[in-house]
């Protein structure tokens, strides 16, 4: 049996770019690729914190140290430039692998710049 599990997330991302006439995907920042474990053409989940939105696409990679997040195609109508995102890949896991998983968790601030990272997500307190 698998389980499909969190694989790595780049919290609250910001929006840089979104590119209606473009073939689709998200482009992100190739040090944020692969510091995340993102890969290219990898499914990707993307969360508009803004707006609620919520959405399926590809990762593709942007210039390495750019800080750029792009919304393209016609997912560019469901987040803009300025919009806090969250994007995470899953992955399915078995249950030997799932006994030492964690998952990549890259957080940022203003500017796409990474503030800290982790492997596991905080309780949370009632």
């Amino acid at each position: 049996m698998f389980t499909v599990m969190l694989k790595a997330k780049l919290h609250m991302a910001r929006v840089t770019h979104a590119v209606l006439n473009y073939e689709g995907s998200c482009a992100i920042d190739g040090e944020l690729l692969d510091m995340s474990g993102i890969r290219e053409n990898e499914q990707i989940q993307i969360y508009n914190v803004e707006n609620g939105q919520r959405f399926t696409t590809y990762a593709i990679r942007a210039e390495e140290g750019s800080q750029v997040i792009s919304i393209n195609g016609a997912a560019a109508h469901l987040a803009g430039p300025g919009d806090r995102v969250i994007i995470c890949s899953y992955a399915h896991y078995s249950e030997a692998e799932l006994e030492n998983h964690q998952p990549r968790l890259v957080y940022l601030q203003e500017g796409n710049v990474v503030s800290h990272t982790s492997n596991a997500i905080p309780v949370q307190l009632a």
